[in-house]
C-alpha cells in the first residue's frame, strides 16, 4: 500500500544558533510535529544556504553539554570542525557527518573550520538529534566519522544518480552507522527524471527534506528546494522523482514510545533526570574541554 503525504512544510524563519549556524528549526517547534511525530527523530536544524563573507574571528558554537541523545550533522556546503571533552575532533566537508552520541554526557563545541572561516563562501548544512531509549540514556558518549568517501552507496539505475546509506539498509546495502533503534538516513543525489522507490514499515516515522532542487511524491506533490515532507503512516512505499537535478535527505525510524522531557541540551525521561543532569554538568562529571 502507497504511503501517503500528510503534510509539505515550508522552511520556518531562521534564527542563530551561536554565530555560525543560521538555521531554520523544522521540528520540535513545529507543533504539528512536536516532539513525537519523527521519533527516534527529536529536533531537525537545517541550516539553509547562506554566504559568509571572509573573516578571522571563529564562527560557531562555544562549549555546551549534551545528555541523553545523538547529535547528527550532515556537511552539504561549507566544513565544520568539531572537538568534544572524550576528545574526538574532526572536520567535515560535502557530504560528510558527525554522528555524536552524548548518551550519558558530553561537553562539545562546533564551528566552522578555519581556512573556510578565512575565504568564506557558501555554507548548508543539516543537524538532526536522534534521541536515545531509556535503556540508553546513560550509555557511554562515542563519535562516528562517517565521511561520504568511505560510506557505502546505492547507484540508481540508468545514471539516476546516487544514495549514501548513511544508516539502515536499502537494496542490500547496509549503512556504516550504529543506531540504538531501527534508524534510515539516507542522503540522495538524484539526477533529473530520476526516480527513487523507498518502502519502510508502515508504523515507522517517516519524512524527507529537500536541500537542493525540486521533486515529486508519488506523482502528484509537488515539493520545491528547502521543504520539509512529513509521510502518513497509512501505508510503506513511496516513489520521489527528481524533476531537476536534486538533493534529499530522507529519514525514517522505528518510533520510541517514551514520556519525552527536555530542557536545553538535554533529552530525558523525567524532570528529576533534567535535574540530575544539570548537577552532573556543574559537577564536572561531564569532563572538560576549552
Amino acid at each position: 500500500m502507497n504511503r501517503t503525504v500528510e503534510k509539505i512544510y515550508p522552511a520556518p524563519s531562521f534564527h542563530w544558533v551561536g554565530n555560525g549556524f543560521r538555521v531554520h528549526n523544522f521540528f520540535p517547534s513545529n507543533t504539528d510535529i512536536g516532539m513525537y511525530r519523527m521519533s527516534p527523530y527529536f529536533l531537525m536544524d537545517y541550516a539553509s544556504k547562506h554566504e559568509f563573507p571572509p573573516g578571522n574571528e571563529p564562527r560557531g558554537v562555544d562549549v555546551h553539554p549534551h545528555r541523553g541523545i545523538e547529535t547528527v550533522t550532515i556537511a552539504y556546503h561549507g566544513k565544520v570542525a568539531h572537538h568534544d571533552s572524550a576528545g574526538n575532533s574532526g572536520v567535515i566537508g560535502e557530504g560528510d557527518i558527525q554522528w555524536m552520541t552524548a548518551g550519558a554526557g558530553i561537553l562539545h563545541k562546533e564551528y566552522h573550520e578555519k581556512e573556510f572561516t578565512s575565504k568564506g563562501g557558501i555554507f548548508q548544512m543539516v543537524q538532526i538529534w536522534t534521541n536515545l531509549p531509556k535503556k540508553d540514556k546513560m550509555t557511554a558518549p562515542k563519535y562516528q566519522e562517517l565521511t561520504y568517501k568511505e560510506g557505502n552507496k546505492y547507484e540508481l539505475p540508468d545514471n539516476g544518480g546516487s544514495m549514501h546509506i548513511i544508516a539502515g539498509e536499502y537494496m542490500g546495502i547496509k549503512g556504516k552507522a550504529e543506531t540504538f533503534v531501527p534508524t534510515v538516513l539516507f542522503d540522495a543525489k538524484l539526477n533529473k527524471g530520476a526516480e527513487l522507490k523507498l518502502d519502510f514499515p508502515e508504523h515507522h516515522n517517516t519524512g524527507f527534506l529537500v536541500v537542493e532542487g525540486n521533486v515529486t511524491v508519488n506523482g502528484n506533490n509537488k515539493v520545491e528546494w528547502d521543504h520539509f515532507v512529513l509521510m502518513a503512516n497509512d501505508g510503506s512505499d513511496f516513489i520521489i522523482k527528481a524533476e531537476t537535478d536534486a538533493k534529499v535527505l530522507i529519514l525514517s525510524g522505528e518510533p520510541i514510545n517514551e514520556v519525552i522531557v527536555p530542557y536545553g541540551p538535554f533529552v530525558m525521561n523525567t524532570k528529576e533526570e533534567i535535574n540530575q543532569a544539570y548537577e552532573d554538568y556543574r559537577s564536572g562529571k561531564f569532563g572538560h574541554l576549552e
